[in-house]
């Protein structure tokens, strides 16, 4: 474990962790928002708590000594017993329930979570750790709450070497204080945690996970709650609603006044008559504290009670009037104090079941996107914190390099109106671009460039990927239509040149030009002329000459051909020869044999 936490220590000493992600890129993740709060130390940004008390205004945490840190934390604390108090509130209850509620919505598949990554491993991994290990599903919603309603939330991670996180422990907000320190020799900048009232060694920065809503630098280095900017005016309505129930008490009653002739009774008289009166009319029981016991004898007379006056002259007599409550007229004030309330809230009134002021569905619509901005912030930072806990988890595995950074984190959007706005506009941008291109007004490039705002490098990276997805649709299509693989065959079926192809001749199909040297035109000589291959003859006697040259030249003579008989032919021919006549016949058909095949032979001649 003392490596690994050596091996964490480095990696978060600087607080920003930067790692190339493809060429030429590189990746910054902010596990602790300096870029948005800046370097404390180094900047001398004075917090509210310490401006507030101590002499020295530019420390932070830990770093204004054990004076400034004490003054800060009990600050704090009466901040959080405000916050407490707001909590009693409904309005107030109401409305940290929506920023949980809003904050952790499930997409289409059921998951608060939606991790985007190229290494399906590193899926699968932080799967686990989100759903499995920490159960955001079910602990999220606190988790928000917390953090919205002190401003900051506490969560200690137990890590364990080649396993990762193992469990997670959340702390109460007024138990941690965080401690923040420049070394401006060295420049090293280290924060770290301490538990109060524990013994235990404070907690590295890789150790806690720091919910904290960073909206104003007074608050640093904690987070400034979501009801911040509703204290005052919650105060005031208290105070208004406290006036109101006691005028409602004392005052809206109706009360008698019963009017008493007295005649003539002395004046000194006139009490103890009156008394004797009222106690007939009233009798309201007093327990006496010392013997437990009722007596009758006190009455109690307040505000409550009727009024009762004694009056005398020649025209008056006995006689009971209505005295009516006073009307209250605070209501106005009240309702203002309240919607200054509610407006600091940034809760539409009628998610709180308010439903004046809302004229209709699009005045709603507004403020629904208006309050999704206001989810949007809450889940960006709670992604941000989300981001450290799988950065030391995927490192404890002995992930490096692009590994800790290559992935991303996505809570669900809290406005289906507000996807419907950016689709919307989507829309919009793409039919303005297509009356664009056919009214040949602009070119692609002023489109691509000035309606979708794309670089050079990105428009024509685009123009070849919707090649490739043309070829990967026509392949889809073959595949479903006709069976065949275009990538593996290498031949297309039933697309339109296709079919041409079937119905057209040999001759009508054109063959596809390969290139190189043009094809010559018809010439003298040629079949394709309009004169025939040979127009005068010549070269069809010149070649029926030479056929019978070389005829006469293989054609055996008479005397090679008797030479070449046999010595029974050569007796058979010496017997036919002796008589006369049969010798001319026979020399006679020897040399026709002989003509055959030339001019001379007796067909050419019939």
């Amino acid at each position: 474990m003392a490596s690994l936490r050596k091996r964490l220590q480095n990696l978060f000493s600087t607080n920003v962790i930067v790692r190339a992600y493809g060429k030429d890129k590189l990746r910054v993740v902010d596990t602790n928002r300096l870029q948005s709060v800046g370097n404390l130390g180094q900047s001398k940004i004075a917090d509210r708590y310490t401006r507030m008390h101590g002499a020295n205004k530019h420390m932070v945490g830990g770093m204004g000594g054990y004076d400034s840190n004490y003054y800060m934390h009990q600050n704090r604390m009466q901040l959080y017993a405000d916050y407490e108090m707001m909590d009693k509130d409904p309005i107030i209850s109401s409305a940290l329930d929506i920023y949980s509620d809003e904050s952790t919505l499930a997409d289409q598949f059921g998951d608060v979570l939606t991790i985007k990554t190229n290494n399906t491993q590193i899926q699968k991994i932080l799967y686990n750790l989100f759903y499995d290990v920490l159960n955001i599903d079910f602990n999220l919603w606190t988790w928000i709450r917390n953090m919205t309603k002190y401003g900051d939330f506490f969560l200690k991670l137990d890590i364990a070497d080649e396993i990762g996180v193992l469990n997670a422990r959340p702390f109460s907000s007024y138990e941690i204080e965080r401690f923040e320190e420049y070394d401006e020799v060295s420049g090293e900048y280290k924060i770290t945690f301490k538990h109060v009232g524990s013994p235990n060694f404070p907690y590295d920065v890789f150790e806690i996970a720091h919910f904290r809503m960073l909206s104003d630098s007074n608050f640093l280095p904690y987070g400034r709650s979501m009801l911040e900017g509703a204290r005052k005016e919650f105060q005031k309505l208290m105070m208004l609603e406290d006036a109101m129930l006691i005028h409602r008490i004392m005052r809206a009653p109706e009360k008698r006044i019963f009017k008493i002739d007295i005649g003539n009774i002395p004046p000194n008289e006139v009490d103890s008559f009156m008394e004797t009166i009222i106690n007939k009319m009233k009798k309201i029981p007093h327990i006496d504290s010392q013997t437990g016991n009722y007596n009758l004898k006190f009455n109690l007379n307040n505000m409550l009670e009727d009024y009762y006056l004694p009056v005398r002259g020649g025209q008056s007599s006995t006689s009971i009037d209505t005295l009516p409550g006073m009307t209250f007229t605070g209501i106005e004030d009240i309702d203002y104090v309240k919607h200054k309330m509610m407006a600091a809230l940034k809760i539409p009134k009628p998610f709180l079941g308010y439903d004046e002021g809302v004229e209709g569905k699009t005045t709603l619509a507004s403020m629904d996107i208006r309050f999704a901005r206001t989810i949007e912030r809450v889940q960006k930072i709670v992604v941000s914190e989300l981001t450290k806990i799988a950065i030391v988890h995927l490192y404890a595995q002995g992930y490096e390099g692009e590994d800790l950074v290559g992935f991303e984190l996505e809570l669900t959007a809290p406005s289906i109106i507000y996807d419907q706005q950016k689709v919307a506009l989507m829309n919009e941008k793409i039919q303005l671009a297509v009356a664009m291109r056919d009214s040949k007004l602009v070119s692609d490039k002023y489109i691509y460039e000035y309606i979708f705002n794309m670089s050079e490098d990105q428009w024509l990276q685009e123009r070849v990927d919707i090649v490739e997805d043309l070829k990967l649709r026509f392949r889809q299509n073959q595949i479903e239509q006709e069976g065949n693989d275009p990538a593996v065959t290498g031949v297309s079926y039933g697309t339109p040149h296709d079919l041409a192809s079937i119905h057209m001749s040999s001759n009508d199909v054109e063959e596809k030009d390969l290139g190189g040297r043009p094809k010559e035109g018809i010439k003298s000589g040629q079949h394709a002329n309009a004169f025939g291959w040979d127009p005068t003859g010549a070269k069809e006697l010149k070649q029926q000459t030479n056929i019978e040259n070389q005829r006469s030249a293989f054609q055996p003579t008479q005397r090679e051909r008797k030479m070449s008989l046999s010595k029974e032919s050569k007796d058979f021919v010496n017997n036919l020869t002796k008589n006369k006549s049969t010798k001319i016949l026979f020399e006679r058909k020897i040399k026709q044999d002989a003509d055959a095949g030339t001019l001379l032979d007796e067909k050419n001649i019939l």
